[in-house]
């Protein structure tokens, strides 16, 4: 599958049907042929992320809560109970493998609030950097129904979104979707490619699909990740997960279904910056930063002439040149009032002055040029 082969950054969501027997035990043989799968990725020069359910059913056996449905407090309690046993089947899974991994527990907000986004997105791209597993899951020790994802697709679709991913992949009871309930529609056909999420495709993962458990929280999820995932630039491919190495299968040709992005990772973090989010400040900034920025570069502290509104890290900004005109918009890595203190420093010069440094101003990857000449 040239989807797989080609990312640079992939995405992988496990549920808890593949990771947990029917015992209520962590499935060593099968994680351990999903760590041979990561392996070859990662010897390839692949990252790869994986998002893992799991906590709760194992924290259920642990604790010796009956087969039944939970109250809000169990839930909490397995999840606490579960997440070492879930994190030490990853490790006992890729210790033969040489691989480390490392748990990052995230709620909606660390997806949606600004700064906790930036905060999550720079803890994950620090472990990639330095060749570990990020093994995430949703932190269901303090969520509650109001505040949860409610799904990890879409919590796997948003990791997706954070970190710019190539490939998010989806695995799955089922080997991708079909037109209609195969168990029931021995006409149903099943859908290799879909190029753009229309209404028409949408409505094959309700009603007809409810039957075979790919209805609310099946198929119908899967199908909003994935237009999570294709707004940003991330393709998703949804297959059969109950196999071992179920990546080295796709690879081979198994059977699954994929789904377009609509735009690039790189191209739909430029439009969130420049369009979907209102500036809470500017950056006045001389000629030759001026021309650096409109170049694509970094906007560094000695360019930076004036700091004008009340703005905090990681909130959007103008940069304007000394004429008025909207150069660009990106995201601060500083707060205002230190980002005045360091207007014209040199890069070595910024911790002597606030005792700290995050780099430049706006760094070139969370910048995004706006037409030469806009007026404020």
């Amino acid at each position: 599958m040239k989807e797989l082969g080609g990312a640079k950054r992939i995405v992988v969501k496990v549920g808890s049907a593949l990771l947990v027997g029917a015992g209520g035990a962590a499935d060593a043989h099968w994680l351990h042929a999903f760590a041979a799968d990561i392996h070859r990725l990662r010897e390839r020069g692949q990252q790869v992320l994986v998002v893992s359910s799991g906590a709760v059913a194992l924290g259920r056996r642990r604790l010796g809560l009956a087969r039944r449905a939970l109250s809000l407090p169990e839930k909490q309690a397995a999840a606490a109970a579960g997440q070492s046993a879930l994190m030490r089947a990853w490790e006992e899974a890729f210790e033969p493998h040489r691989l480390s991994a490392a748990q990052v527990l995230l709620t909606r907000d660390d997806t949606e609030v600004r700064r906790r986004w930036l905060n999550a997105r720079a803890t994950i791209e620090t472990l990639l950097a330095l060749g570990v597993v990020p093994v995430i899951n949703e932190n269901d020790t303090v969520t509650t129904e109001e505040i949860r994802y409610g799904d990890n697709d879409r919590l796997a679709a948003r990791v997706a979104q954070m970190i710019g991913a190539d490939l998010l992949v989806l695995l799955s009871d089922v080997d991708g979707l079909y037109t209609a309930d195969p168990r029931r529609d021995p006409g149903a056909r099943h859908v290799e490619h879909v190029a753009q999420l229309t209404p028409q495709i949408e409505a094959m993962a309700g009603g007809a699909n409810a039957g075979a458990g790919l209805g609310s929280g099946g198929m119908a999820t899967k199908l909003a990740a994935a237009r999570i995932a294709s707004a940003a630039g991330c393709a998703t491919v949804i297959t059969l997960g109950h196999r071992p190495s179920p990546l080295a299968a796709l690879e081979a040709g198994a059977r699954a279904t994929v789904i377009a992005p609509s735009t690039t990772p790189a191209a739909a973090y430029k439009a969130w910056i420049a369009g979907s989010l209102a500036p809470a400040g500017a950056l006045v900034v001389d000629a030759g930063a001026a021309a650096a920025v409109r170049r694509g570069k970094s906007l560094l502290a000695a360019g930076l002439r004036r700091v004008e509104g009340r703005f905090e890290k990681g909130d959007a900004v103008v940069i304007v040149d000394e004429a008025g005109a909207e150069i660009a918009r990106g995201l601060a890595r500083y707060e205002a009032a230190d980002a005045s203190r360091i207007c014209g420093l040199k890069s070595a010069a910024i911790e002597p002055a606030i005792g700290y440094t995050c780099g430049p101003v706006v760094h070139a990857d969370d910048l995004a040029l706006v037409q030469a000449g806009a007026a404020r």
